[in-house]
């Protein structure tokens, strides 16, 4: 009977396996293809309602051809003084680029500065370029060496969209390719075996295979933007996270070997008992990045969708394919290791045995302490900027663009070659025009003609025309923005239906929106997690206990970030962003680690009560949750090898908040609390209902040796 029914009992996971292998090879190319149909330009992730979004969708209406201007600043070699002869030949050089390759109409001539040290043109290049865009600029660049006596620079938005085309270039390979590297060494470690772990660094390769291949196909109808931030969280967000639900399935699989030889039963046993609490784990990250879709950001609505993909990809590889893999290998996919007893005496158990015994003994004295150091960084988190990353932080190594902006600032008025653009009646020119250039900040406006000269006739399409206005500040700092707001609070009684843009009024705009979006999806995702916490755990008060810590966490992270951010990387302030995305990977994550201690702990109080329950779900758990942890934290500190001031604050934010939940929320503060408290934690379930003796530790045996004499 036995030798019929085993060949049909291996026949299912073999077939899960041959379907992820073909799925993996069907889809596996798709991790290096989403660059074909992600975007850099920035314009296309700007707030729905804002003014700086209106304002660019009239402008197009302004000129013949949308633009991508490219400023070429010079400067002579020497540090004196331009002579008439440069400024000559850099506007024969600007006049040869009309209409080649890449240029959209005809290059303005050179201008001089004020302080006769510089020179300036504008090129219009072509919106749609891609990655010919690198090539383009390294046309321009040689042209515009070409003037003796001086030295060329690139800046304007091509320059920066360049930028971040090279900053992103090789993505799919490098950011891949160095998470899968300290994933594999961080499970070579914990395992000690070669199959296990890259059987589990095949099903994230799978699981992200199959994300992208959907990614790409939505991206590719315009149902989601991506662009190279979403895409490389996206990586990520797989890795880590399958990862994290694969070693939580594979440490429970080793527990089963212990008491069943029969694989396939110890494969159903692991997948029985980690289904609930894996399922709920991806839940709070899914249903929290999927809350981001009701942000007025575009690329929060991008990474919404696209995050929670890959999630539930993530899900799917770890249920079907891992447990599918560990029933046909059993004992040899520990090799050459062997599986031993969550009871017996190891070295990991140990060590989580000894922190068990210390939550027992001193549980009011370790939540208490560990709510203070708590506390105390939550304390700094006020003195977290942001307001925006300034363009000379925006990437974290020597970017041409950044230094061209530097010199053009240097010599001109700073929001040269990025004008804050006023679309208002055409009827209301003069009176607009007076009230834009009398406000403080404005250097100079001027309506748009058709030559592009000043005197001559406004440009006027459907009653509406367009002035562009230089600031004196740096287009991306405070002042300018302030000068923005002022331009709106001044027109509004001039003109009421006159629109503020351009790159400033984008910047300001951001930040705003993403301010109300932190008040709006923070508490949402909140909400969201509490509830899966009630479904999952039955209880009320535990439910409320874990979200505060997690949230208590969050704010404690981000106020050491500000110390590090300013002290150590000298950066003046975050992406506006950066809360919010901080906010929902931490906090669901958080959850994440907690919900696998609390449903074992769960699992364990039905058959001890709260405090054993308690003690021995942190033995049994602690492993592979602080594996796990470490795991994720590496996977997000790889998204430092993308040179974006970004990208490293949520990489720090992310990696250093997780240890710190691993380590000390997860470890020592939530089983102190839950220790202290008691039954009642599970209020208002009566679970964990124990006899008044095991309120008295002195004259208990150690938590390990009182759970065996109970099982027997």
């Amino acid at each position: 009977m036995n030798t019929v029914r085993r060949p049909v009992r291996l026949l299912v996971p073999l077939v899960l396996v041959i379907v992820w292998l073909g799925l993996g090879g069907a889809f596996g190319s798709y991790a290096g293809k989403l660059g074909e149909v992600s975007t850099n330009d920035q314009a296309a992730f700007l707030p729905q309602n804002a003014q700086s979004t209106k304002v660019v969708k009239e402008q197009k209406a302004f000129s013949q051809e949308e633009t991508l201007p490219a400023i070429v600043v010079w400067t002579a070699d020497d540090g004196g003084q331009v002579t008439t002869t440069q400024q000559n030949a850099a506007t024969r050089q600007l006049a040869s680029l009309a209409d080649t390759d890449g240029v959209k109409g005809r290059p303005s001539s050179a201008v001089r500065s004020q302080d006769g040290a510089a020179l300036q043109g504008v090129v219009p290049l072509s919106p749609d370029l891609g990655e010919r865009l690198t090539d383009v600029l390294d046309d321009l660049n040689r042209a515009a060496d070409n003037v003796p006596g001086a030295r060329a620079q690139i800046s304007g938005p091509a320059a920066t969209q360049g930028d971040l085309g090279d900053a992103f270039a090789g993505i799919d390979g490098i950011l891949l390719g160095v998470a899968l590297a300290a994933v594999l060494l961080i499970l070579l470690l914990v395992y000690r075996s070669v199959l296990l772990p890259f059987t589990i660094i095949v099903s994230a390769v799978f699981a992200l295979g199959v994300a992208c291949a959907i990614v790409y196909v939505l991206a590719d109808h315009d149902i989601v933007r991506v662009d190279g931030q979403v895409q490389g969280i996206l990586s990520i967000v797989v890795i880590g996270a399958a990862t994290d639900y694969a070693l939580l399935l594979t440490a429970r699989f080793r527990e089963e070997l212990t008491r069943s030889n029969d694989r396939v039963t110890a494969a159903w046993a692991a997948l029985r008992g980690s289904f609930g609490a894996i399922t709920a784990s991806a839940a709070t990250v899914a249903l929290g990045l999927l809350a981001l879709l009701i942000s007025d950001l575009t690329n929060n609505r991008a990474l919404g969708p696209v995050g929670a993909i890959g999630i539930v990809c993530a899900v799917l590889t770890t249920l079907t394919f891992l447990p599918a893999v560990l029933a046909l290998m059993g004992r040899v996919a520990f090799w050459p290791a062997q599986p031993r007893s969550a009871h017996a005496d190891t070295g990991g158990h140990g060590i989580w045995r000894r922190v068990a015994q210390w939550v027992d003994r001193r549980p009011r004295q370790l939540w208490l302490g560990t709510m203070a150091v708590l506390v105390a960084g939550a304390a700094l988190f006020p003195a977290l900027e942001s307001k925006g990353v300034p363009l000379d932080e925006l990437f974290v190594n020597d970017a041409p663009s950044v230094a061209a902006q530097k010199t053009l600032g240097e010599h001109f008025p700073g929001g040269s070659g990025q004008p804050v653009v006023i679309i208002a009646d055409a009827d209301k020119q003069a009176e607009v025009t007076r009230t834009v250039a009398s406000t403080a900040g404005v250097s100079g406006a001027q309506a748009v003609t058709e030559s592009g000269r000043p005197g001559e006739a406004a440009v006027v399409v459907d009653g509406r025309m367009r002035i562009d206005a230089i600031l004196t500040a740096a287009p991306d700092s405070d002042t300018a923005k302030d000068t923005v707001s002022d331009l709106r609070d001044r027109l509004d009684t001039t003109d009421a239906d006159a629109l503020v843009g351009g790159y400033t009024a984008q910047q300001y705009d951001t930040q705003r929106t993403a301010e109300h979006d932190r008040t709006l999806i923070i508490p949402v995702v909140l909400v969201i997690i509490l509830a899966i916490l009630i479904i999952l755990l039955r209880s009320l008060l535990l439910p409320v206990l874990l979200v505060a810590t997690v949230a208590l966490n969050y704010l404690a992270t981000l106020g050491f970030a500000s110390l590090v951010f300013q002290h150590v990387f000298d950066f003046t302030g975050t992406d506006a962003s950066v809360p919010l995305y901080g906010f929902v990977f931490l906090v669901a994550l958080g959850v994440d680690y907690n919900i696998f201690l609390m449903s074992r702990a769960r699992e364990e109080t039905l058959r001890l009560g709260t405090r054993q329950g308690m003690l021995r779900g942190l033995i049994a758990t602690g492993g592979v949750i602080t594996s796990a942890g470490v795991v994720l934290a590496a996977t997000f500190a790889a998204l430092i090898v993308i040179p974006l001031a970004f990208l490293v604050q949520i990489a720090f934010i992310v990696a250093f908040g997780v240890l710190l939940d691993t380590i000390v929320v997860r470890s020592l503060l939530v089983p102190a609390l839950v220790r202290d408290i008691g039954p009642k934690v599970w209020w208002p379930s009566s679970l964990g209902r124990e006899p008044a003796s095991e309120d008295e530790p002195q004259s208990q045996p150690e938590p390990v040796e009182l759970a065996r004499a109970k099982e027997k």
